[in-house]
């Protein structure tokens, strides 16, 4: 099995708005989502290894009641805003309750507000200070937050490997494309079993 104690497991995205049935944008990655397996899978990965990672890291994105820190959005930042989704307090924007049972475990990272997992929060911080060398990416949207936090993260120097089948894109082709041709370019990509093996 991999050595993963400078591994930290970075959890984006895995909030009702998106992977609940009600969930304010599900339908915009339910086929994706249901095609990767990306919940089933993220879960089989801390069942079984969640003591194994160094850090494991949730960055969920919050916006307040009037949106007012976007300033000018657009895509899918504007439409989050049209539609209401991620009000900090709402159903929307909790974790989804598959991940209660590890939350002893799941370091929580506040202040995510845009695509980027290291903006406005203390994600580079936590990670510096426990000697993390490697990052694992898991969760949505691929092409979006997931692709920006990792590219940011190369750029700081860490190692990163996206899972191919613990994260998901608003359609199948993306996610396989950026899966394919993207993420190769300048991370490791893999399934969450390929990474243990």
């Amino acid at each position: 099995m991999s050595d993963l104690s400078k591994t930290a497991l970075l959890l984006i995205g895995f909030q009702n708005d998106y992977f609940s049935s009600d969930g304010i944008l599900y339908e915009v990655i339910e086929e994706s989502s249901r095609v990767t397996g990306v919940v089933n899978n993220t879960l089989s990965l801390l069942e079984r290894h969640i003591e194994d990672f160094a850090l494991v890291l949730s960055t969920p994105i919050h916006f307040t009641q009037d949106y007012s820190e976007l300033k000018n959005p657009i895509g899918i930042l504007k439409v989050i805003a049209e539609v209401g989704a991620f009000k900090a307090g709402s159903y929307g924007a909790q974790g989804i309750k598959e991940l209660e049972k590890y939350a002893q475990r799941i370091k929580q990272i506040p202040g995510k507000r845009g695509l980027n997992a290291f903006t406005h929060t203390e994600l580079g911080a936590a990670l510096t200070k426990n000697n993390i060398t490697d990052i694992v990416l898991a969760g949505t949207v691929t092409s979006i937050c997931i692709d920006s936090t990792a590219r940011s993260a190369v750029e700081l120097g860490f190692n990163v490997t996206v899972l191919s089948d613990c994260t998901s894109s608003r359609t199948p082709f993306e996610q396989s494309f950026y899966c394919e041709e993207v993420f190769p370019l300048y991370a490791t990509v893999c399934s969450h079993q390929e990474l243990i093996d």
